[in-house]
């Protein structure tokens, strides 16, 4: 398998921080592109030498949701991955282009201020090829989902589910699962509880998007979060 990445962080519309750290974007796309590519040997591979390629559009948050959540934007970013399926003695290169939107939030900490809290929009494309069409993050539950944002902190454990609910993303009623874990805030050496809030996918046009959630469990950011996941909108990508 081969992979590539490129990264497009949009300075524009990041503001400035006196946040003691400021983390790069979540590991996120890597992990769901190797789920969804990891079902393409089911593929019925057409005929022709080039590739096949799928691209998600952007999942992002509106403006005035952002003004009203206090979140900031920290990166945009696109990974894309491949895969050589075989089928009926074809063989035929596969493309899939997953893009993240990752926005923080800073948190008071011993009088310091981190970039504790974090909210990821997850778009990735509906893999289809001859009429059949695979749902790229099919064979991930809300349990993997949860340990993908817990990339965003350090010695993250005791990872447990909690409650349930149910909030609008892109006009369709989906269900989000809480969960706890210890975990510590980057520079600060303290653990604290961290709250994970991971909402099922939604599809968007040709995509699926997945909205994602963390934050220290004093900082009691529930509500902003819930607004975040009802103000994403979502732009088509391209596919080929």
């Amino acid at each position: 398998m081969r992979s590539g990445e490129t990264r497009d962080s949009d300075d524009e519309n990041r503001s400035a921080t006196d946040a003691t750290t400021r983390r790069g974007a979540l590991g996120l796309a890597g992990a769901v592109g190797l789920a969804g590519l990891a079902g393409c040997t089911a593929l019925d591979v057409a005929t022709g030498g080039g590739p096949v390629e799928f691209a998600a559009g952007r999942a992002t948050v509106t403006d005035a949701t952002l003004s009203e959540t206090g979140y900031e934007l920290n990166d945009v970013s696109e990974e894309t991955l491949s895969r050589e399926v075989e089928a009926g003695g074809q063989t035929r290169e596969v493309r899939v282009t997953n893009r993240i939107a990752e926005y923080d939030k800073a948190v008071e900490l011993f009088d310091e201020r981190y970039q504790a809290a974090v909210f990821a929009a997850l778009a990735t494309p509906r893999v289809e090829v001859l009429g059949r069409a695979f749902n790229p993050i099919a064979d991930l539950g809300p349990d993997e989902r949860a340990e993908l944002i817990a990339d965003r902190y350090e010695g993250v454990s005791d990872l447990e589910r909690g409650s349930e609910y149910t909030t609008e993303v892109l006009g369709t009623d989906t269900d989000v699962v809480v969960y706890s874990a210890d975990g510590e805030i980057e520079g600060t050496g303290v653990s604290v509880e961290l709250e994970f809030h991971v909402a099922e996918a939604v599809e968007a046009g040709g995509d699926y998007v997945v909205p994602l959630a963390a934050y220290p469990e004093p900082f009691g950011d529930g509500e902003n979060v819930r607004s975040m996941m009802n103000g994403i909108e979502h732009e088509q990508g391209d596919e080929s």
